[in-house]
């Protein structure tokens, strides 16, 4: 009975590792989705084809094209409305039937065949501009202009091939409406689930991190321990777009409700961590108790936990002298530690249907209640969404560089393309699509230029390591028909499952599905792959070249952009939360404003992980810590938008004033020259300091420890550091 106990315990925190590591599932419904599409939409493509005696070939092709429609078309179709997906499917065959009406048009006419497949290369990118729906639009455009120009169709052709479009485009509608469905309530339930389990994992790394006695072990368990807490903001994002999804909250709850208890459990456990870090250079005997709290809480034992940190109490106690000064802090950390795993704890008791327990919320927020972010394919958007307002690089002498980004994206595009063309036929005059695929996507979900040298070199990396495995793996399932499809469904998982971890790892696994089509074609050859290698490396170097040399959109700058984005929303929180200080605008909504500047320092990170990079050279560890200051500022005006929910009736115009001074320092390291231009005087950060300790009722008695003054000192030294060092990248 224990042993089952044992295994019970070992898969529920199976379960919170792969629910904190894919907040709600989405990786994962996402990657069964598109294999159960493409697997399905075989059999079916098989099928037809064989009841209308397409022949061999012909079953191969219509294959192949309802793979490639089901693949796209599932992650098209990845929303909650079922009429938006009638009208999307609806355009999937228009769309594959422009693209196969212009190849077939140009059978017989090679060079004509190859200026319009870079003009097609072109639309494909410029649709882009019109919305999602139009992204994959373009891309099954491209798809079939592609299809029918390199197997040689002819327009006779194309009638018979766009049956097998429309065969799966109603597949996988019908697929997307039913068994594929995303139900909201569901969807938003395992997205609190995952915020849990990162809240767990969370504890589990103070855990090891009190544990940790090596001083180099610590340092990078500190580091975990931030990069989680990121991943908990992340999944209180995803928890915030899902909520605003027509139906997914249970009957009688708000949105509102749910985004300030999740607010609240950010805060209690960015108090977890802070103190977690106090107490590690405490009494080891302190430690060990603090940690056998923070893992009972791991572990889901909140019983066992709240014994805990009693315990605690008492350890400090007997421990700890109040006659010194060290005695006394040790003893303020682990209380402090204690209550905030007790108030966790009665956080994480408040089931999901009950998220409003001991909440109440203006009816005019619930009313008017609209989330800081939207999803984007199910998930939250990407860089392209922040470096869409970034201008290029020489809009000074270049027209090119003073438009928009997707009419930037569409011209390096054509020339990559056309590049590709040339390089990649005097290298094989057959396979050169390679090159051509290769340079084309480097520019689709990415922005900046390093962004793009990135995804060309994770490229490159998945196809040579894929080719070494597709060797082996073609051999093992050589004419055995069934193992390849296992094989290539399989590959279809993995890949998408993965391709948010590194592109790579997608990569690899479409290179080993190429190989087992190959094989069943019986075209399989290690040189047919190894020149797909060379042909992709074409590609990738090209892409990169465009991307540096035509139209160049620096990760520089678009981190600065993120950067004064994020500064700017710190800004706005903090003169709201002077004017809540002094009654000058009601209750003012400083949840939303928490969750904006979350989201704003997502997008930061986002956008600065290239140059917090190794390859980097002299920028990946100041990034890395100034990324973490930027890290520190957003749970410090978390912290303060909690501590504003109670009333000071006295200093607070003094608070205020800390409050718009620290706002116009946020203003002069987003904006120095707006401000110069403004002759605004700015005031010495160490006035800050002066506001809130000038009252010798600050620094005396219990008023020296009033959260509210913590938070805001807290934040000056924040932001004192950043404008200690203004010329570094970020």
């Amino acid at each position: 009975m224990k042993q089952f106990a044992w295994r019970c315990v070992w898969l529920a925190d199976m379960w919170d590792r792969i629910l904190a590591s894919d907040p709600g599932l989405t990786r994962l419904h996402t990657a069964l989705a598109v294999a159960v599409a493409v697997a399905s939409t075989l059999g079916v493509e098989y099928e037809v084809a064989s009841a209308t005696h397409a022949g061999p070939s012909g079953i191969v092709i219509a294959m192949l094209l309802g793979a490639v429609v089901a693949m796209m078309g599932t992650m098209s179709l990845s929303g909650t409305g079922v009429w938006a997906k009638v009208r999307n499917a609806a355009f999937f065959p228009v769309a594959v039937g422009i693209g196969m009406l212009a190849g077939g048009a140009m059978d017989g006419h090679t060079d004509l065949m190859l200026a319009v497949f870079v003009v097609v290369m072109f639309a494909a990118v410029i649709v882009r501009r019109f919305g999602v729906p139009y992204f994959f639009y373009g891309f099954m455009g491209w798809m079939g202009y592609f299809f029918a120009a390199f197997t040689n169709a002819t327009l006779e052709m194309v009638p018979r091939l766009l049956v097998s479009v429309i065969v799966a485009s109603a597949w996988v509608l019908l697929l997307s409406i039913t068994v594929l469905r995303t139900n909201p309530t569901r969807a938003l339930r395992q997205t609190v689930l995952a915020f849990g389990a990162n809240a767990r994992a969370m504890a589990w790394v103070c855990a090891e991190f009190l544990r940790a006695s090596d001083t180099r072990r610590r340092e990078r368990l500190c580091r975990r321990l931030h990069a989680q807490q990121v991943r908990l903001a992340e999944a209180a994002l995803m928890v915030e777009a899902w909520s605003a999804e027509p139906g997914a909250l249970p009957p009688n709850q708000s949105a509102p409700a749910l985004r300030r208890r999740l607010i609240d459990a950010e805060h209690v456990l960015d108090q977890l961590a802070a103190y977690a870090e106090m107490l590690a250079q405490r009494d080891t005997v302190v430690t060990s108790a603090a940690a056998l709290v923070a893992e009972r809480l791991a572990h889901r034992d909140d019983a066992g936990a709240r014994q805990a940190a009693h315990d605690l109490m008492k350890t400090v106690e007997q421990v700890c002298p109040m006659s010194t000064e060290d005695g006394r802090r040790g003893l303020s950390a682990a209380r402090l530690f204690a209550e905030a795993a007790l108030e966790f704890i009665r956080l994480a008791q408040a089931a999901f249907t009950s998220v409003q327990t001991g909440i109440v919320m203006d009816e005019a927020l619930i009313d008017e209640f609209q989330p800081v972010v939207g999803l984007a394919l199910g998930n939250l958007p990407g860089s392209p969404a922040v470096a869409k307002d970034v201008p290029a690089r020489g809009a000074r002498w270049n027209l090119f560089a003073r438009l928009d980004l997707t009419t930037r994206q569409a011209i390096q595009v054509v020339v990559a393309g056309g590049l590709a063309i040339v390089f990649g036929r005097a290298l094989s005059p057959t396979r050169y699509y390679w090159a051509v695929i290769a340079a084309f996507v480097m520019f689709t979900g990415t922005a900046t230029r390093t962004e793009t040298f990135l995804k060309g070199v994770y490229r490159v990396l998945g196809t040579f390591v894929g080719l070494i495995a597709s060797i082996g793996l073609a051999e093992l399932t050589a004419g055995h028909t069934a193992w390849v499809l296992i094989v290539v469904v399989a590959s279809i998982f993995c890949g998408f499952y993965l391709v948010r971890v590194s592109y790579a790892y997608m990569i690899f696994f479409i290179t080993i599905m190429i190989g087992q089509l190959y094989s069943v074609l019986h075209e399989f050859s290690a040189g047919l792959l190894v020149l797909r290698l060379e042909e992709t490396s074409i590609g990738a170097v090209i892409g990169f070249v465009v991307a540096l040399a035509v139209v160049p959109l620096s990760t520089r700058d678009t981190v600065r952009v993120a950067r004064n984005n994020f500064l700017n929303a710190f800004r706005e929180l903090l003169d709201t939360a002077a004017k809540r200080l002094t009654n000058a605008d009601g209750e003012p909504d400083l949840d939303t404003l928490t969750r904006t500047l979350d989201n704003q320092f997502r997008q930061l990170a986002l956008v600065t992980k290239p140059l917090a990079r190794p390859l980097i050279w002299g920028y990946s560890p100041r990034v890395r810590h100034r990324l973490a200051l930027y890290a520190s500022i957003t749970t410090g005006a978390r912290a303060l938008a909690v501590a504003l929910r109670q009333p000071y009736p006295s200093a607070t115009s003094k608070l205020a004033s800390a409050c718009q001074m620290l706002a116009l320092n946020a203003t002069r390291l987003s904006e120095p020259d707006a401000v110069k231009q403004k002759n605004v005087s700015i005031t010495p950060d160490t006035d800050v300091e002066h506001i809130l300790f000038a009252d010798a009722a600050y620094t005396t008695g219990d008023c020296s420890a009033e959260p509210v003054v913590r938070r805001l000192f807290h934040l000056e030294q924040l932001l004192r550091e950043l404008n200690a060092n203004p010329s570094d990248p970020l």
